[in-house]
């Protein structure tokens, strides 16, 4: 697995979440792909946590660490020119 570069990963999502169409972006997936692998606990880099249990709706969190390490995917490159 690819080595990446912790502090490029921070520079670019500041500590926070890898949004999903970001995600689905980088693994060539579609983003329900993200949603429903994250929500069935298959997809190891985040997590889906349920609004309310009356509601539907999902709140989804990838950490750019752990996708970068399952990934290989180094965000240096994109932040180069920041």
């Amino acid at each position: 697995m690819k080595t990446t570069d912790t502090k490029s990963i921070n520079n670019m999502y500041k500590g926070a979440n890898v949004p999903v169409v970001e995600a689905a972006r980088i693994m060539r997936k579609d983003p329900m792909f993200i949603r429903i692998g994250l929500q069935r606990g298959k997809l190891p880099f985040g997590v889906a946590i349920k609004k309310d249990e009356n509601n539907k709706q999902f709140d989804y969190y990838i950490s750019p660490k752990l996708f970068a390490e399952y990934t290989g995917y180094s965000f240096e490159n994109e932040t180069e020119g920041n």
